[in-house]
């Protein structure tokens, strides 16, 4: 079963594992080491904490083994979802569930009006995972390909609801 969870302090290993050369290749940045991945859970954990809560940094799991992550980042210019998987872990439609349910956190319990989301342009595979999603590509920006996403739109129905 895939889940999204909230980090924890022995999670620095296997986020080491998640953040690998192969993984980060799009990013810009290089893989993380043992001392950055402990870094990031500790941040994790601290940010799980704060009120009010801008990020949620999650553990994607399927059986309870860490595959990846997902973050919702609340307080950017707009509402904005990333996530990383581990290689091993790509095509087999983790990242695109693990985002669904970061979605139906933040449009659904956090009731925000919209979510943003981008990809470099040569990770296609990035790109399907926001698409089959739900996300609507809205153009480049800063060479990178950017799409949103905005809540369903409330029936019509005026009958009240029972109670």
């Amino acid at each position: 079963m895939i889940e999204l969870r909230e980090l924890v302090l022995g999670d620095a290993s296997a986020v080491q594992r998640i953040y690998s050369a192969e993984s980060v290749r799009y990013l810009g940045r290089a893989a993380m080491d043992s001392r950055e991945a402990a870094e990031f859970v500790t941040a994790a954990v601290a940010s799980a904490k704060r009120d009010p809560r801008t990020l949620y940094t999650l553990g994607l799991t399927v059986d309870g083994d860490l595959l990846g992550v997902v973050k919702l980042h609340l307080v950017r210019p707009v509402a904005a979802v990333s996530y990383i998987l581990r290689s091993d872990a790509w095509g087999q439609g983790y990242a695109t569930e693990g985002v669904r349910k970061a979605l139906a956190l933040g449009l659904g319990h956090l009731r925000l009006p919209e979510i943003h989301a981008r990809h470099h342009p040569d990770n296609r595979a990035s790109g399907r995972v926001l698409l089959k999603a739900g996300f609507n590509f809205t153009g480049v920006r800063a060479n990178f390909l950017t799409y949103a996403i905005r809540p369903p739109q409330a029936t019509a129905d005026t009958t009240p609801p029972r109670l």
